[in-house]
Order: structure tokens, then sequence, then C-alpha cells
């Protein structure tokens, strides 16, 4: 079993930056591929970037950069050049290799605006 726990979230003006992260605790797992997603009040929950344990990141932001740290289990959304359209719930996900099982966070919210 593995829980994630996201922190990081807060309230930010346009144009300003914050940092998410993601905790990933538990026994007997081995994380392999993790994901942040994003969901706006009204919209399906969508893709923000991904990372492999390999470090290997994928964004579909450029403002967005994902990085990970295996040795804590954790992974990191930096995201610059906030704009109110960034104003979600962002949800970490991790790919547990061994079982293939996919576990969710709780997930933080992010609000840009003025």
């Amino acid at each position: 079993q593995v829980q994630l726990v996201e922190s990081g979230g807060g309230l930010v003006q346009p144009g300003g930056s914050l940092r998410l992260s993601c905790a990933a605790s538990g026994s007997r797992f081995t994380i392999g591929l993790m994901r942040w997603y994003r969901q706006a009040p009204g919209n399906e929950r969508e893709f923000v970037a991904s990372i492999n344990r390999g470090g290997e990141p994928h964004s579909v932001e450029g403002r967005f950069t994902i990085s990970r740290d295996n040795m804590k289990n954790e992974v990191y959304l930096q995201m610059n050049n906030l704009k109110p359209e960034d104003t979600a719930v962002y949800y970490c996900n991790a790919l547990d290799s061994v079982s293939l099982i996919n576990y969710w966070g709780q997930g933080t919210q992010v609000t840009v605006s003025s």
C-alpha cells in the first residue's frame, strides 16, 4: 500500500510561481512512473507531467518542470509564470512498478488570481 501526500498549493498572483511536492510512503513498494494531473471545476482531470524512475521528464506545459528524488520517494512540480487558467486541484499519481497499481494523492489546491 502506498500513500501519497501533496503539499505546496496555495493562492498566487498571475505571473507567480509555486512548487508542489508529493511524498510517497508505505511498505513494500517500488515507485516507477510518477505523474501530476490537475482538475479544474467542471472539467475532467487532465495530465500535466510525468517522470520515470530514471528521471526522464515529460510535461505538456513548458512553464512546468517535473523532478523527483528517488531516495526520498518524492516528486515535485515547479510551476512558473502561473496563469488564472492554471487554477485547479493538482493530484499526484504513482505507479507501483511491481504490483502495477496506480495510487493517487488527495490533491492540493492551486489558485491563480489577482
